[in-house]
């Protein structure tokens, strides 16, 4: 049995602490949508699959984020697997006051009204059945009405700070 590194000094308990454990967790990255007065959405890095029946998925959103007034009251919301090729997109609804469905964005009009990003690997249409309160944020709960996993390709990886393939 080989003996394990050393741990280091805990810290105390703060939004840098979180930020910082958070950095050496990989995750796929997503771009939810809404449909408003305009078009809203936003790159999430905090979706996950909840339930298989019924099919459901979570998010979270903050509060104070541009997107939050529509999603707040959205009915349907999109889901979109974000392939490797995709980092600039990643980075355009990332990024506060971009023109997130400017000229460079290609999308169209989905079901329930939704705005569908084109080239992404996968997309859901999913109804919003619960608003959780968390912090600073809510925890959004939606069951998946339907979508296309066909995209293909390699998804896009959020690490370190910055956005990142898999390696083979």
């Amino acid at each position: 049995m080989t003996a394990a590194p050393e741990l280091g000094n805990p810290r105390t308990a703060s939004p840098d602490l979180l930020r910082a454990v958070f950095r050496q967790h990989a995750a796929g990255v997503a771009v939810i949508t809404a449909a408003g007065e305009r078009p809203v959405g936003f790159t999430a890095t905090s979706l996950n699959s909840v339930a298989a029946e019924p099919p459901l998925v979570s998010f979270g959103v903050g509060t104070s984020s541009s997107s939050w007034p529509v999603i707040a009251t959205a009915e349907h919301v999109g889901v979109h697997i974000l392939g490797e090729h995709q980092q600039e997109l990643a980075a355009t609804f990332a990024r506060s006051g971009a023109d997130r469905f400017g000229p460079s964005t290609f999308w169209r009009s989905g079901p329930e009204g939704v705005p569908l990003l084109d080239g992404v690997l996968a997309w859901l249409v999913c109804r919003v059945v619960a608003r959780v309160p968390a912090g600073d944020h809510r925890i959004v709960i939606a069951q998946v009405v339907g979508g296309d996993p066909a995209g293909g390709g390699r998804p896009l990886v959020y690490h370190q700070g910055r956005f990142t393939a898999l390696r083979d």
